[in-house]
């Protein structure tokens, strides 16, 4: 693995941890199966309904999940990507793969946080994942997450449908 990858991040404990989060798939965690993805099944999944959510997100709701793997050698890049989407794909959502400093309710999906933000999905498009730590750290990727942000305040608001899916060239 090259180094800056975000793989090397998510062993930081042990074993590897996939976090997503997602707005919009109420406060029922989905089972274990859901995650049965890519070819992989994580070895543990803990689900976390986040407390004590602000008013404008608690009527959507907002989960963590914990996707724990104890084989560090597993390319996760495509898991994240199809942990995103099948976050995003049941409801009108907004998903994203990030560390744990990642979720702060008054920074959800803003620049303060985007470098610990490593994927996100809106219900309707394609995910978008970025594998280098250097990348995270650029005006270009807050730029991008600005799109899940937009998103998140359209679901948030009620409004019409998240942003159209960026193009495959746009995709990391």
């Amino acid at each position: 693995m090259p180094e800056g990858d975000i793989h090397e991040t998510l062993c930081w404990r042990g074993p590897a941890s996939v976090n997503v989060f997602v707005v919009g798939a109420g406060n029922t965690p989905l089972p274990a199966e859901a995650f049965h993805l890519a070819g992989l099944v994580p070895d543990d999944m803990l689900p976390f309904v986040l407390m004590e959510q602000p008013a404008a997100v608690e009527p959507f709701g907002l989960i963590s999940y914990d996707l724990d793997f104890e084989d560090t050698s597993l390319d996760l890049r495509e898991y994240t990507r199809a942990a995103l989407a099948r976050l995003c794909e049941d409801h009108r959502a907004v998903a994203w793969a990030g560390f744990e400093g990642s979720i702060h309710y008054d920074h959800l999906l803003t620049d303060e946080v985007a470098r610990q933000i490593y994927g996100y999905c809106a219900s309707g498009t394609e995910p978008v994942i970025e594998w280098d730590l250097a990348t995270l750290r650029t005006e270009r990727w807050r730029r991008r997450l600005t799109e899940a942000r937009a998103a998140l305040d359209a679901l948030l608001a009620g409004r019409g449908t998240p942003p159209a899916a960026t193009t495959q060239h746009e995709r990391g």
